[in-house]
């Protein structure tokens, strides 16, 4: 499974907007692979951010 698969799995478990040090405890992945991950994901515009700093899957 991909990181960015892992990363919005996370997401939507946790099913509500997260933070990047929340996905880094509910993955089990290391931080600089989130932050690739998420990075990947919103220039797929597959995350979104309803807020500074939260993150959550698109709808």
């Amino acid at each position: 499974m991909s990181n960015e698969v892992t990363v919005l799995d996370a997401m939507k478990k946790a099913d509500k907007p997260v933070r990047t040090g929340d996905i880094v405890d509910l993955s089990g992945l290391d931080r600089k692979e989130v932050e690739k991950a998420m990075k990947q994901l919103k220039a797929e515009n597959k995350i979104v951010s309803p807020k500074r700093c939260f993150w959550e899957p698109a709808k």
